[in-house]
């Protein structure tokens, strides 16, 4: 047997686990990325809210209201 090409099973199960997430892994991923941003947004707003421009906040707001409908989209198909 030649050692090079030898891994452990344990490995290899972890190694394909990490590299070959399922559907329910990389949804949660996605709604925390969007959570995420929502959050963010939201406290630039909440702490910098009076040195923003109208243009700025206005995009911020328009970030926050896109990533609240995709994080509602993406929930609604979670539960069907």
């Amino acid at each position: 047997m030649d050692e090079r090409r030898y891994m452990p099973s344990g490995v290899a199960a972890s190694t394909l686990d990490v590299l070959n997430p399922t559907r329910s892994v990389t949804v949660d991923m996605i709604m925390v990325q969007f959570l995420s941003a929502i959050l963010t947004i939201l406290v630039i707003i909440l702490f910098k809210g009076q040195s923003l421009g109208s243009s700025t906040a206005s995009y911020l707001m328009l970030a926050m209201i896109a990533s609240i409908i995709m994080l509602s989209t993406v929930y609604a198909r979670i539960t069907k």
